[in-house]
């Protein structure tokens, strides 16, 4: 069985092709399920944030495992493979495990050491297992890479003051107008990125916001979180007015369409209004469109970078500490998954043992004749278990933490050849 990982991001591709692939939480369980009616692909996990789309999968042969992945994939996104495969990496083996435990400690996100990722890695985990996506080795690695995350951000200092995307986007606004206390700013959504564009407006002193979304609860619910700011909730249905308002207006919803095009704002905005939209959401909220309204200036994901540039460079000797951590969660899997080959032998020694046992036992007390044996049968069938089990005990022990693959392969194979064990049985 074999690890990989097919998949794009921000570093690979750009946001217009990235959103075409994005796998909303409602659409997780049937693509689970599609992936897995492929001949190769026995588990599979997908990972759908803003800046990636990850597919985990344990396949029976690698090769044909990647190319119904890439296959999906297309057909996802309607790209034809010629067009998509620029855009994806594709990772085996140990490369898949240590990118998992890269992507889950924040070193391969847009801005480096970022915590949100670790949350999303979590919950990838959690739908794989609802949606029975997820087996032994998929299972295992997920849990191996969260504890990898957690690490890194408990015994490195690269969290420390990390930036998010939405701190990153409300330096980018800063960038283009430098008083925003002075700005009349909107928020069209409520989600978690909202919290963050709010918490870190109020950082730059900024006092009232617009915020528009679908879910008023969600609103209340957020404006409870910042007493300081005057936050102004409104409707979906007034998202034109409300932007027509404003200076400034940020978009973070999880539509799977734009929500905001040039024919809505051409009938919401007078010709000498000017106005900055600055869209983190993928799929993008904000239609190519408006790129050609001369008053509106637009910014998406893709436009962050030159402002976590600055942040990246003092985070790299972090990382090359993180690193090393990573290397140690990477053989840990390792380890354990090499001790899964053992299993099948160490089960096919038990059951012959067991059976000898079992034999031996039924003429001991058939010898012992029928007012003995029904008598004292639980402490003797007691007594030969604990006699077998403390037999088998240590040489199973050896065999699962032998770390050397030649060395476990001989000892394997002397244990089938000693014991005329089955040689075809498989571990389940």
């Amino acid at each position: 069985m074999n690890i990989a990982v097919v998949g794009l991001s921000h570093k690979t591709a750009p946001v217009t092709v990235r959103e075409k692939l994005s796998i909303p939480e409602s659409d997780l369980e049937g693509a689970i399920a599609h992936l897995k009616t492929y001949p190769h692909i026995e588990e599979v996990a997908i990972l759908s944030t803003c800046n990636r789309l990850e597919i985990y999968f344990v396949a029976t042969e690698s090769e044909p495992g990647v190319v119904e992945v890439t296959q999906f994939l297309s057909e996802k996104s309607g790209l034809p493979l010629h067009q998509l495969r620029r855009h994806l990496f594709t990772l085996l083996h140990q490369d898949a495990l240590r990118h998992l435990m890269r992507v889950a400690a924040g070193l391969d996100s847009l801005v480096l050491g970022e915590g949100q990722i670790l949350a999303q890695v979590k919950t990838t985990h959690k739908q794989a297992q609802k949606f029975q996506g997820v087996g032994r080795l998929l299972d295992r690695l997920f849990k191996q890479a969260i504890t990898a995350g957690k690490r890194v951000r408990t015994e490195t200092n690269i969290g420390t003051g990390a930036v998010s995307i939405s701190s990153a986007a409300v330096e980018l606004a800063q960038m283009q107008q430098p008083d925003l206390a002075q700005c009349r700013i909107a928020i069209i959504g409520a989600g978690k990125m909202s919290q963050l564009l709010v918490k870190h407006l109020a950082s730059k002193g900024v006092r009232e916001i617009t915020v528009v979304n679908r879910s008023q609860k969600r609103s209340q619910e957020l404006a409870k979180q910042f007493p300081e700011v005057s936050l102004i909730l409104r409707p979906l249905e007034e998202m034109l007015e409300a932007i027509a308002a404003s200076d400034l207006t940020f978009t973070s919803t999880g539509a799977m369409e734009p929500i905001v095009d040039r024919a809505k704002l051409t009938t919401a905005l007078t010709p000498d209004h000017p106005l900055m939209l600055v869209d983190i959401s993928v799929p993008l909220n904000v239609h190519h469109d408006v790129k050609e309204m001369p008053q509106v200036r637009v910014f998406n994901v893709d436009d962050l970078k030159a402002v976590v540039a600055q942040n990246t460079a003092q985070r790299r000797q972090m990382a090359q500490e993180a690193e090393v951590l990573l290397e140690e969660e990477v053989e840990a899997y390792e380890v354990w998954r090499r001790s899964l080959e053992t299993v099948p032998t160490i089960n096919s020694l038990r059951q012959k043992i067991e059976s000898i046992r079992e034999q031996e036992l039924e003429k001991a007390l058939s010898r012992l004749g029928v007012e003995f044996a029904d008598k004292h049968q639980e402490v003797i069938e007691a007594l030969t278990r604990g006699i077998v089990n403390k037999i088998l005990h240590e040489p199973m022990v050896q065999l699962r933490a032998q770390q050397d693959i030649e060395a476990r392969r001989k000892a394997v194979q002397s244990l089938h050849l000693l014991f005329n064990l089955d040689s075809t049985e498989q571990y389940s």
